[in-house]
C-alpha cells in the first residue's frame, strides 16, 4: 500500500470505538474471540486500520465472523444487511471497465477492492457469511469469479431471495444501482 494510506490518531480512536461497539453487540458472530485480543492486533497496524476505515466509510459495517487457526488470523467481513452503498454501480473488473465505450461506471469491484486493500468475497466466503448473517435481500454483490468463467466474459454475483442464497452470472461489463461487492480483510 502507498504511504499516504494511513489514519491519524483521532480517526483510529473513532474507528476502534465503532468496531468495538459492533463487536460487543454481535458476539454471536465471534463467540470465542475477545476484543482485547483483536485490538492488540489492530493498534499500530496502519495498513489494516486504513483498510478497515475504507470498509466502514463505504458502508460495509465490518465485523469479525470467524477465526482461523485459533487466533493466528482474524477475519473482518462486511456485515451490512445490503451490499455496501458506497460500493455499488460497479462493473466486475478493470478489463470490463476499459471495454465499456459508453456509460462507464466510476470504478470496478475488483479495482475498488484493490484500492481499499481488501479482498472481494468468493463463493465460499459469501455462503459462509450468509449462514452467520442473512444479507442481500434487496441488493446483490459481485463475488470473485473463477478464471474460466471470467475468460468467457462472465462474472458471478450472489443474493438472498425466498430464504435461499442464489449465485448467478452476468456479463462483467454490466453494473446496477443495487449491485456492489462485499469484502473481507484478514488480520495476521
Amino acid at each position: 500500500m502507498e504511504n499516504n494510506k494511513i489514519i491519524n490518531e483521532q480517526q483510529e480512536e473513532k474507528l476502534l470505538q465503532i468496531l468495538e461497539e459492533r463487536f460487543e453487540t454481535n458476539k454471536e458472530r465471534h463467540p470465542k474471540i475477545m476484543w482485547t485480543d483483536v485490538v492488540k492486533r489492530l493498534k499500530g497496524n496502519q495498513n489494516v486500520l486504513w483498510s478497515l476505515e475504507q470498509m466502514e466509510i463505504s458502508g460495509g459495517e465490518p465485523d469479525i465472523i470467524h477465526q482461523e487457526e485459533v487466533l493466528k488470523k482474524i477475519v473482518f467481513y462486511d456485515c451490512s444487511k445490503e451490499s455496501p452503498l458506497g460500493r455499488r454501480s460497479l462493473c466486475y473488473d478493470e478489463e470490463a471497465l476499459a471495454s465499456r465505450k459508453k456509460n462507464k461506471p466510476q470504478n470496478s469491484a475488483l479495482g475498488m477492492a484493490a484500492d481499499m486493500g481488501v479482498e472481494i468475497l468468493d463463493e465460499d466466503d459469501y455462503r459462509k457469511l450468509q449462514k452467520v448473517l442473512p444479507i442481500d435481500f434487496a441488493s446483490s454483490s459481485w463475488i470473485k469469479t473463477p478464471e474460466k468463467i471470467r475468460q468467457l466474459g462472465g462474472g458471478l454475483f450472489g443474493d438472498r431471495r425466498y430464504e435461499t442464497v442464489f449465485i448467478y452470472h452476468n456479463g462483467v461489463e454490466s453494473y446496477y444501482a443495487g449491485r456492489g461487492f462485499r469484502s473481507k480483510l484478514v488480520v495476521p
